[in-house]
């Protein structure tokens, strides 16, 4: 692959809740994400509670789809988890689509400030109180933030410490005004509820 063109951005979301899965984001923040960086949004609805089977079933139906779009590709933001890289790579196999991890191996401590260098704003909008305070839920990403991490803790929340939505970057068209909203504790994780100043 010579020059990679992107074309689209994959999210899942809890269909239930009409938010990104995991992370809990609204709908419509990870909407206005997709409109900044002038990019389709390829939802991938998943029911609430979802088995396994059932998400490799609705991801199948997004490699299908791409294949039929002529992509060739799908990036995964993964740093350095072995297991979900040979998971992704498995699932994968065979369907004449790549995975691409373009950020693999790059140490999470420069990658963190080079995409705080770089001009990318975000906010903290889970985290997981086993391995990081719930007080860091709805906190912006920055320098302030990293200097303040305990030294167990990943500063790209690698191992699932917390998750972060971006409102704000270099391929923006403008930034999201998007606020932290109260916390909100469900299936073992503090959510910050951010929601759109728009």
């Amino acid at each position: 692959m010579d020059s990679i063109e992107v074309a689209g951005l994959v999210t899942t979301f809890n269909s239930a809740a009409n938010r990104v899965a995991m992370h809990a984001v609204r709908r419509e923040l990870a909407e206005a994400q997709a409109e900044r960086v002038r990019l389709p949004l390829w939802p991938v609805e998943l029911p609430w509670p979802c088995s396994n089977a059932e998400y490799e079933r609705r991801m199948g139906a997004v490699v299908e789809r791409a294949k039929a779009e002529g992509i060739e590709a799908i990036a995964f933001g993964d740093l350095f988890l072995e297991d979900i890289r040979a998971y992704r790579i498995k699932q994968l196999q065979g369907t004449g689509i790549e995975p691409l991890f373009p950020v693999w191996g790059i140490p999470t401590s420069q990658l963190a400030r080079e995409m705080i260098a770089a001009g990318a704003r975000a906010k903290l909008t889970c985290v997981d109180p086993a391995k990081l305070d719930r007080s860091f839920a709805g906190r912006e990403y920055d320098q302030r933030l990293l200097e303040d991490l305990p030294a167990a803790v990943d500063p790209c929340g690698e191992n699932g410490e917390f998750h972060t939505f971006v409102y704000d970057g270099p391929a923006f068209s403008r930034p999201i005004r998007v606020r932290a909203g109260g916390r909100v504790e469900r299936d073992g994780f503090v959510f910050s509820d951010l929601a759109s100043d728009e």
